[in-house]
């Protein structure tokens, strides 16, 4: 077998020497483990060439398995930058477009693949900023999966500290990081998920005095904060800087979302709940109790419907409410309206 080797080694090195191409090495390569593999099965053991190539076919036709995995994984490579390349060549005349690298088409290979998303769908997922209120039960996979996606630029705000109790859901913490900010123990997951992306965390709690500034920097925002008032001053101001904004909410088995966005004529959050509910109707997570994978699933569908809002696929879930009640396994969906008479969003 070391033989073979050292004859494949002389002969990409004679090619090279004489100035051939890599792909007319390649045949040379491949003429030789052909004639090796047909040796083997073709000639009777204990002949003096089978002995003098390994005595066996079986490592010959390993080495082409992988041999081949190895061309079609550059092939796959090369077709995947040839795609993204041609669906943003409009872009380069502008200058906004720019090129990946091997490392990030590798990563985003099972994006390009999606018809639906494609080179254009990624490169518009690289140039998003994506605001996400709440580094909680709903924020922890949310921000995951869009770190994942290549969301190029990610701000989290939350006041809160990371707990104990708090690790039974909010899986984008570890033990290690309790009594640490959430907005920087998120950080730290987010960049060690991925490197090619902009983290912009804020310690502090959202309110209606800086609403509007911190969101007007941003394409889209998340809310799974599970404060009452922040809900209606990120709504204001989601409404003011026609930003579209995708909200969920959770308690015990069951929980919900949507896509407020009246900006498109769809409804605000204000049009479905006009009114706080009030003191002690809707019990925190901590009074009533929540099931741990729960925050995962509607985490997990907020940052797929972020991924639609960004790269135009399928259909966001605009004037839909999605109730999904893990208790029983079952999803449903409201239709919800924009009002004309809401104090947020209506005509006057």
């Amino acid at each position: 077998m070391l033989l073979v080797l050292a004859l494949g080694g002389g002969l990409w090195a004679l090619g090279a020497a004489t100035g051939a191409s890599r792909q007319a090495r390649l045949v040379m390569l491949g003429v030789l483990l052909a004639g090796v593999l047909l040796a083997h099965l073709t000639l009777p053991d204990g002949n003096p060439l089978r002995e003098a190539t390994g005595q066996s076919a079986a490592p010959w036709f390993l080495l082409l398995g992988v041999g081949v995995l190895v061309l079609g994984y550059r092939r796959l490579l090369a077709v995947l930058r040839a795609r993204v390349e041609s669906e943003t060549a409009p872009q380069a005349e502008t200058g906004t477009s720019g090129t990946f690298s091997d490392a990030e088409l590798d990563r985003y290979a099972r994006h390009m693949i999606l018809r639906e998303i494609g080179g254009l769908g990624q490169r518009k997922l690289s140039q998003a900023r994506i605001l996400v209120v709440g580094a909680g039960g709903l924020g922890a996979p949310a921000l995951q999966y869009l770190a994942a996606a290549g969301v190029g630029t990610i701000g989290v705000i939350d006041g809160d500290t990371v707990e104990a109790s708090n690790l039974q859901r909010q899986v984008i913490h570890r033990d290690e990081s309790i009594g640490q900010p959430k907005v920087f123990s998120a950080a730290d997951a987010m960049r060690a998920l991925n490197p090619f992306i902009t983290i912009k965390p804020y310690h502090r709690n959202i309110d209606a005095q800086i609403a509007g500034d911190l969101i007007a920097d941003y394409d889209l925002v998340l809310d799974g904060t599970d404060d009452v008032a922040a809900r209606y001053s990120v709504n204001a101001a989601c409404v003011a800087a026609k930003v579209p904004l995708i909200s969920g909410a959770l308690s015990q088995w069951e929980g919900q979302l949507s896509v407020f966005d009246p900006a498109r004529d769809a409804p605000c959050y204000a049009c479905v709940f006009p009114d706080p509910a009030p003191p002690g109707a809707a019990p925190s997570c901590a009074e009533a109790g929540v099931l741990g994978p729960l925050p995962g699933i509607l985490g997990a569908m907020m940052a797929a419907e972020a991924v639609k809002l960004v790269t135009g696929a399928g259909t966001p879930l605009r004037g839909r409410l999605l109730i999904h009640d893990a208790l029983y396994g079952e999803t449903r969906h409201i239709t919800a309206r924009r009002r004309s008479d809401c104090a947020v969003c209506g005509d006057k």
